[in-house]
C-alpha cells in the first residue's frame, strides 16, 4: 500500500507539472500570436510610411523644379537688357 500510495503521490505530481506546463504553452502561443499581429500591422504602417515617403520625395523634386524655374524668370526679368 504504501508503494501504491508512492507511486500515486508522484504521479499526481508529474500531471500538475504537465498541467502547468500545458498553460504555459498557451500562454507562450498567445504571445506569439500577439506578436505576430504586430508585426503584422507594423508591416503594413512601415509599407504606407514608404509610399508617403515617395510621394514627398516626388513633390519635393517637382517643387525644387518650378522653383528654379520662378528664379530663372526672376532673374531674366532682373537682368539689365542690352540695347
Amino acid at each position: 500500500m504504501h508503494r501504491l500510495n508512492t507511486a500515486l503521490a508522484q504521479l499526481e505530481e508529474v500531471a500538475e507539472h504537465r498541467a502547468e506546463l500545458d498553460r504555459t504553452i498557451a500562454g507562450h502561443r498567445i504571445e506569439v500570436q500577439a506578436l505576430s499581429e504586430d508585426r503584422s500591422r507594423l508591416a503594413v504602417e512601415l509599407d504606407a510610411s514608404y509610399a508617403r515617403f515617395s510621394n514627398l520625395e516626388t513633390a519635393n523634386r517637382d517643387v525644387s523644379r518650378r522653383l528654379d524655374q520662378a528664379m530663372d524668370s526672376i532673374r531674366h526679368v532682373l537682368e539689365p537688357q542690352d540695347r
